[in-house]
């Protein structure tokens, strides 16, 4: 059980290191929880109760638009946290699905857990400011990028920014996430391979 809150810990470092006594304090404000790939963590319409720190896995966040299709929202694999952010903060009903990938370890904690985290371990409360001042960020470039780019550079930045998510995630939902069809992401895609191969 060690081994998943050293990951917790090694990612809390890499913003504000916490002290010996912080660190045996984790299991106080975590849950561990094992999930099978396909197996939904959040689902629209239903209060998301926790927070989701991936140990070891992949998810992704998606909804479904009034045509009935699926939309990602974004994913998210070790070292990332997950969940619908506005229904966990305010608890109202989800807008979106949470769904593994692949079978998925992480760290789960209910708000109440975060809030009392955030009273006795104030760093924590700086980090997940730090967290969601990045997310706000990215949401703006993605934002940009989708009204302001060719879908040929948005697959060329989401290859350069996640080279991780290639092997990893069904060419569908990558296509979902850049806004472009699937037959049209393998055209990007053979052309790529072809000027590489040129």
């Amino acid at each position: 059980m060690q081994q998943y809150f050293d990951a917790l810990i090694r990612h809390a470092d890499n913003y504000n290191p916490l002290t010996p006594d912080e660190q045996a304090r984790l299991p106080l404000y975590f849950t561990y929880r094992k999930i099978k790939r396909k197996e939904l963590l959040v689902k629209e319409g239903e209060v998301a109760c926790c927070t989701y720190f991936v140990v070891k896995g992949c998810l992704r966040s998606y909804r479904i638009d009034p045509h009935g299709v699926e939309r990602i929202n974004f994913f998210a694999i070790e070292d990332w946290w997950i969940s619908d952010l506005h229904s966990f903060l305010t608890k109202q009903p989800a807008t979106s699905f949470v769904e593994a990938l692949e079978d998925t370890h992480l760290l789960q904690q209910t708000r109440d857990e975060q809030l009392c985290m955030f009273d006795e371990i104030p760093k924590f409360e700086r980090i997940f400011r730090i967290l969601h001042e990045n997310y706000s960020v990215a949401m703006q470039n993605r934002i940009l990028e989708t009204n302001s780019i060719s879908a040929e550079q948005r697959y060329e930045n989401f290859s350069l920014k996640y080279p991780q998510f290639e092997q990893r995630i069904p060419q569908k939902y990558i296509a979902s996430y850049l806004g472009i069809t699937p037959e049209f992401l393998s055209m990007i895609r053979s052309k790529k391979a072809k000027r590489r191969h040129q």
